[in-house]
């Protein structure tokens, strides 16, 4: 549904009349000439939150002078470059503080106009994608004036703030059952983690061996036809299609891949010290940029490698072995990695270790999945609820 086809959706559907915003709303603009005001706040995906002077987060302004003061109650819009669907638009505020010039902000122009419920009722169309369907210009914005038309619910003070009212608690509490899941998924990830180190952590039995006994550097290109792979700080090496594309886009030419073969240790140079490192159960094609290795099967099992190099006690031995190269990249070198001592039991230990890992793994999996899924449904709720209660297509006054 479009911007448009909402707003006449809402128009034909509404237990009220519907007025232009400019009949709450009034635009502002105060500028903080002289840093009048030091206290900042940032328009978030959260809200409106407070954000300190020192914080250069983003793309930030260094003069707070040219920034807008705003006062509690006031609502904030960031109405530019309404394409990218996946940013904050509109928030609440709460206090007294500077934001960006950028921004559009609406006062009301009498008592009678409560500000949380139309915070609310923009809230809605932001969930809904609305203001991305209205904007205009190369750059899709949406201007103070054309916000201004934008049609808002007709109805008493009371009503506001009954409807409100009752958002605040039935939203709250869809927000705390989802921090609860979340947390419960945490819960069910550590464990995990924490049954891998006890998996793999030495024993006296156990035979210590240098890494370069156990892998070999390997390099085979010119396979561009073999699928695209990838490394995952959570997931191991996976085909690049299943991971969103949240790392590195491949280069226009993949002449110069490496071949993977299933069994082979993947580790990428720049990102191991982090967990991006696993054994690949697929054959296909790696980034010149990343180690391969064909492990001595004779000593170590792929599968149990998989658990192993990717636990937290490996990762910091692969930390040790690399060498910082910016914020976030540590560039791994062999003439380290090669001694880093890896712990073994027999191969047949090493396999029922692997084999019991595994199922834990796929029953904790499966929890998550269920989790992750439910908390997605609650997601929806939330937001059919709040649009169902602001545009009257569900009367909530008598339940607030």
């Amino acid at each position: 549904m479009s911007g448009r086809d909402f707003l006449q959706d809402f128009v034909g559907s509404s237990l009220w009349s519907v007025a232009p915003a400019k009949y709450r709303f009034r635009c502002v603009k105060d500028l903080n000439t002289g840093m009048k005001e030091r206290h900042r706040l940032a328009l978030t995906m959260g809200g409106v939150i407070d954000r300190s002077l020192e914080d250069v987060e983003g793309l930030q302004s260094s003069d707070y002078s040219t920034y807008q003061i705003f006062e509690p109650g006031d609502l904030a819009f960031k109405l530019i470059d309404l394409q990218n669907i996946k940013t904050s638009r509109v928030g609440l505020v709460p206090r007294r503080g500077i934001m960006s010039p950028a921004y559009i902000r609406l006062r009301p122009v009498s008592e009678s106009v409560f500000s949380p419920f139309y915070y609310w009722y923009f809230y809605a169309a932001y969930r809904g994608n609305i203001f991305n369907g209205l904007g205009g210009g190369i750059r899709q914005n949406l201007s103070q004036n054309e916000l201004l038309e934008f049609p808002v619910p007709n109805i008493s003070f009371d009503d506001q703030q009954d409807i409100s009212n009752y958002l605040d608690r039935e939203v709250a509490q869809i927000d705390r059952l989802t921090r609860h899941k979340q947390r419960f998924i945490d819960l069910l990830q550590e464990k995990l983690s924490a049954e891998i180190i006890k998996a793999v952590e030495p024993r006296e039995a156990w035979t210590s061996v240098p890494f370069w006994a156990l892998a070999s550097t390997k390099c085979v290109t010119g396979l561009a036809h073999e699928g695209l792979l990838s490394v995952y700080l959570d997931r191991g090496v996976i085909p690049y299609s299943e991971g969103g594309g949240l790392v590195h886009k491949p280069a226009e030419s993949l002449d110069k891949y490496q071949l993977v073969e299933a069994g082979n240790f993947v580790l990428n140079n720049q990102q191991a010290w982090r967990g991006s490192v696993g054994v690949s159960s697929h054959r296909g094609i790696v980034s010149p940029a990343y180690f391969v290795f064909e492990l001595n099967q004779t000593l170590i099992e792929p599968e149990f490698a998989n658990f192993a190099f990717r636990s937290r006690p490996y990762v910091e031995r692969f930390m040790l072995a690399s060498l910082s190269v910016g914020d976030i990249q540590r560039q791994i070198k062999w003439h380290l990695l090669r001694r880093i001592m890896v712990s073994l039991p027999s191969l047949d230990q090493q396999r029922a270790i692997a084999a019991r890992l595994k199922r834990l793994e796929a029953r904790i999996s499966s929890l998550v999945s269920r989790t992750e899924r439910s908390i997605e449904l609650l997601k929806e709720h939330r937001t059919a609820l709040i649009t169902a209660a602001v545009t009257g297509k569900i009367d909530v006054r008598n339940a607030a």
